[in-house]
Formats: structure tokens, C-alpha cells, sequence
């Protein structure tokens, strides 16, 4: 069920099916279809009301990707449920959800990028996203999985599991799903953590998968913010992975959680800490364990959800001053909060602003991290520079930025066609324009 008021607002559910029809299938994600269509849209979209779009057993990459663009551009909230099997793209160490004609020599072609439909959802606002996922992968992604956790969109709600790749002719059974659909089907509207924990327990069959969100439920929690208060003065480390040979995260004192109400119940324990793996930005190996809390995030985006623009951007750029001193300034970690600065400046109604940072994550990254112009990142960043220079009211800042978006434009052409064609025609609109 969706908190923070936004549950009146029609929602939109997006059913994700997918496994190759050959060989190479690895588990029965059409089996899912016929037990989530009994289930009304709107419960699992956890709204009053809700819009369904189904994709079962696609082919195209490109069309699945359009219409996840398209769910995730709705303004209501978006429940994505996705079962389908993961593989890698061999040749640049991708990861990739295969679809129906997905081969492992053609997964570049037949197989959509993970990280597309990542950065699809990372484009929502805040919490407005939920995403229950039921894959297996196959033997290089677990591989992989043991060394880095897989990229998850931030902002959006995430539960479900990732199995291993199952035995020799055997083909696994999508029973996180499944187990879901007979929840919701009862008329259960639990919160999302509290639903995700019931799958598990009924879901019997995900033992020795890797579990996405909390093991085990946790006590309700006051979705009010507290009173604003300054900034402290020495801000807590970020709690991530330190680079080998010690995968061991710092963790110091994060900034006070949200409190309980004084409604829970008494006699129910403190529940215990919620731990997850911590992904590290500076993609080194880790099996480190930290505390969920402190981790400045769910914070950041607390604060921006409630309009408290300038404390969230204060708190992310307090964080990216944290990562510069401990990892560098030429670091995947401090070029992440850049582009969380980014963000928070879009969410706040800055697009100048917005427009100046993507600019400066895309340069750092061709530049300085020297990732290629056709990376997924790289392209993204440019395109949300692109995209804030639009929207930039002021055509004297639109003028100052032009140049750089331009350069930026004919090394980075991106996706969409006449992307370049389309910054200098209006380059020449805005110099025609008295001063």
C-alpha cells in the first residue's frame, strides 16, 4: 500500500514477463500472468484505482523499453512487478533481462540493459515507485552478484529475490510471485515491507536466493518529518565500501532517524537492525554489512519529498564532500552526488542549476573517469543536461550553458535522433533575442 497521502491518486501497474522460448530458459515467467491478472490493478498498485499494462513474453527491446518509459512517466504511483531471468553480455560485461528470442550470442540485440530500465525509474519523483522483482540468473550474473550488488533505481521502493541458476534441465518456478498474487487477490493492503515479508514467508521456495529489502518486518515508523534544525557541523562519513583488501564499511553516527509514534504498541521488542550489502562507489568488491539507517539517502529523499529543498541539497552536497575526502574527486563516489545534486535541483524547480551539474557529472565521467560517449551513464547525464537547458526560462542563462551542452551534444549524440540539430536551432532562437 502506498503511504505519504498518495494512495487517492490513480496508479498505474506495469507486468513484466519475460524468459527465451529455446534452450536457454532458465525459469517460467509466463506462468506468472494468468495468477496476476486475477488480481485487480488497483491492489497492485495499492491506489483506489489503477491502469494496467501488461508485457508478457516480449521481443523487442526497444518496444519494452517504450512502454516502460511510458508507465514510468505517469504521475501517480507505479508498482512494477518484473519475473523474468537475468544474463551477461559477455563482450562489455552487461547485465541483461532476456526476452523471448534472447540467445547468448545475441543478447546485445534481443535482451533489454538492465541499466535501462534503471535509469527509466530512477527519473520518478521519490518513493512513488515500487518494483517486486522474481529473477534468476544465470551462472556469470551470480558470479558477477557475488561481487557487486546489482543496480538498483534509487527512490523507488524494491523487494524480491534473485535465484541462482537452476540445475541442469531444470527450470525454475516464479514462487515470490506467485506468492504475492494469492496475497493481494485476499484484499490484504499491507505496507509494502510488511507484504514483502509475508511473500517470503509463504514463498518456501526462494531459500538460497538473494533477498532485495528487509528480511524480516519492521514496526511502523512516523512518516512526519521532524522540526527543521541546522545542519551539524562535523557531518557523519558515508557508510561505504572501503577498497580491498579490508571490505570492511565505516560506519559512524548518521543523522537522527525519523521517530516511532507513540502509537506502537509497548509490548511488541525494538526490531532488530536492518542490514543490507553496501554497494561501493568506487566499484571495488565488498561483503560488507551496514546499517540501513545510516545511510543518508532515504533522508535526502524524506526531505525533498517534503519541499525542504534546501536542506536536502545542504545534506547531499555535505555527503559529496564526505566522498571527495575520502575517495577523490575524480571518483565514480563523488560523481554520484553530483548527479543526486542534479536531481534534488530538477525536484526543487531549478533547471539552471539542474542544467550546471548534469553538465559537469557528463564531464567528469568522459573526462576524467574516461568512460566512453555511448556509455549508458555518460549518455543519461547528457540527455538530463539536455533536457534542464530546455526548460530554462532565462534566456541569457540558456545562452551562457548553450556552449557547453553544445560541445558536450557533438561528443555525446545520444539516443534520440537530432538531439544536436535541435540544441542549435534553439542556440540561434535565443541569440535572436534582443540582450
Amino acid at each position: 500500500m502506498q503511504i505519504n497521502g498518495v494512495q487517492d491518486r490513480p496508479g498505474t501497474a506495469l507486468l513484466l514477463a519475460a524468459a527465451p522460448t529455446g534452450k536457454g530458459k532458465l525459469i517460467e515467467a509466463g506462468s506468472v500472468i494468468p495468477v496476476l491478472a486475477a488480481v485487480p490493478p488497483a491492489a497492485l498498485a495499492g491506489t483506489a484505482a489503477a491502469t494496467l499494462i501488461e508485457l508478457a513474453g516480449p521481443v523487442d527491446p526497444q518496444a519494452v523499453l517504450t512502454r516502460v518509459r511510458g508507465a514510468a512517466a505517469t504521475e501517480g504511483p507505479l508498482t512494477v512487478v518484473l519475473v523474468g531471468q537475468l544474463q551477461l553480455d559477455r563482450r562489455q560485461q552487461g547485465v541483461h533481462l532476456a526476452l523471448a528470442r534472447t540467445t547468448p550470442s545475441t543478447i546485445r540485440y534481443t535482451a533489454l540493459p538492465w541499466a535501462w530500465l534503471v535509469s527509466e525509474l530512477r527519473q520518478r519523483r521519490p518513493d512513488m515507485t515500487t518494483l517486486y522483482v522474481d529473477l534468476v540468473a544465470d551462472a556469470e550474473v551470480w558470479q558477477l552478484l557475488d561481487e557487486e550488488p546489482l543496480d538498483l533505481p534509487n527512490g523507488a521502493r524494491t523487494y524480491g529475490v534473485i535465484a541462482p541458476p537452476p540445475g541442469r534441465r531444470h527450470i525454475a518456478h516464479p514462487a515470490y510471485t506467485h506468492a504475492l498474487a494469492q496475497i493481494l487477490r485476499t484484499g490484504q493492503r499491507s505496507a509494502p515491507d510488511h507484504l514483502h515479508h509475508e511473500v517470503l514467508r509463504r514463498a518456501a521456495a526462494v531459500e538460497g536466493a538473494l533477498v532485495i529489502g528487509p528480511e524480516r518486518p519492521v514496526a511502523p515508523v512516523n512518516t512526519q518529518l521532524p522540526p527543521a534544525r541546522p545542519a551539524p557541523e562535523a557531518p557523519a562519513p558515508l557508510p561505504v565500501a572501503v577498497p580491498s583488501p579490508a571490505p570492511v564499511a565505516p560506519v559512524a553516527q548518521a543523522p537522527a532517524p525519523v521517530p516511532a509514534p507513540a502509537a506502537v504498541p509497548q509490548q511488541l521488542p525494538p526490531p532488530p537492525p536492518r542490514t543490507q550489502r553496501t554497494v561501493s562507489p568506487v566499484y571495488q568488491p565488498s561483503d560488507a554489512v551496514v546499517p540501513v539507517e545510516a545511510d543518508p539517502h532515504e533522508r535526502i529523499v524524506a526531505l525533498s519529498q517534503a519541499s525542504r529543498h534546501q536542506e536536502a541539497a545542504s545534506m547531499a552536497a555535505a555527503a559529496e564532500q564526505r566522498a571527495v575526502a575520502q575517495f577523490g574527486a575524480d571518483t565514480f563516489a563523488a560523481v554520484h552526488w553530483v548527479e543526486v545534486r542534479a536531481h534534488l535541483a530538477s525536484v526543487a524547480h531549478d533547471p539552471g542549476q539542474s542544467c550546471v551539474l548534469w553538465l559537469q557529472a557528463a564531464q567528469t565521467r568522459l573526462d576524467t573517469l574516461q568512460q566512453a560517449p555511448d556509455a549508458h551513464d555518460v549518455e543519461g547525464a547528457v540527455d538530463r543536461a539536455h533536457h534542464q537547458w530546455d526548460r530554462i526560462r532565462d534566456a541569457a542563462q540558456a545562452r551562457a550553458l548553450a556552449p557547453q551542452l553544445v560541445a558536450l551534444r557533438r561528443r555525446v549524440p545520444g539516443r534520440q535522433r537530432a538531439a544536436l540539430d535541435a540544441v542549435q536551432k534553439k542556440v540561434e532562437r535565443l541569440n535572436s533575442l534582443p540582450s
